[in-house]
């Protein structure tokens, strides 16, 4: 379990260093990784390119491939992610009915539990488990945050006019 949160935070780490914000993911089946990713948001300027979302895609291709019914595949799936998952990737996970969650850090700005609990729209179909290696999570989460997203949107807040 630590193993596969420590690959996870490699990954969240290559995210930072690609200037994205830095969340990494496995996907496991009977302990194997049989997909992995980061966030490629700013790469792809796709803002659903978050780091389970790229890990669904994946398994979903390798089942297309294999004539594998994705809808039992994902009921072995366990996923670890550095930071909970978001209200999008949450709501995805849950339809997909994957087995467990296990996350980092909580999201305390988008969490599909913490801000929003996706459980309250949808039948929990998994079982959430969280604060492996959190702080080593939310470190690469403040480096993240401390400098400037080159690919953020301008700002919308109206700005003091001056009479």
């Amino acid at each position: 379990m630590v193993d596969h949160m420590r690959r996870c935070l490699e990954l969240a780490a290559e995210a930072l260093a690609l200037k994205e914000v830095p969340v990494g993911c496995v996907f496991t089946v009977n302990g194997q990784i049989i997909a992995e990713s980061k966030n490629s948001v700013n790469a792809t300027h796709n803002p659903t390119r978050h780091a389970e979302i790229n890990c669904i895609d994946q398994i979903l291709e390798y089942c297309r491939l294999n004539n594998i019914d994705y809808k039992l595949y994902f009921k072995n799936v366990i996923v670890y992610v550095t930071v909970e998952p978001c209200i999008m990737c949450a709501a995805a996970l849950n339809n997909l009915n994957i087995r467990e969650v296990v996350y980092g850090c909580p999201n305390d700005r988008f969490g599909g539990n913490t801000v929003l609990d996706v459980s309250n729209f949808y039948e929990q179909n998994y079982i959430l488990n969280g604060n492996l290696l959190a702080d080593e999570a939310m470190m690469l989460l403040k480096e993240f945050y401390k400098g400037i997203n080159p690919n953020a949107p301008e700002s919308k807040v109206k700005k003091d006019k001056k009479v």
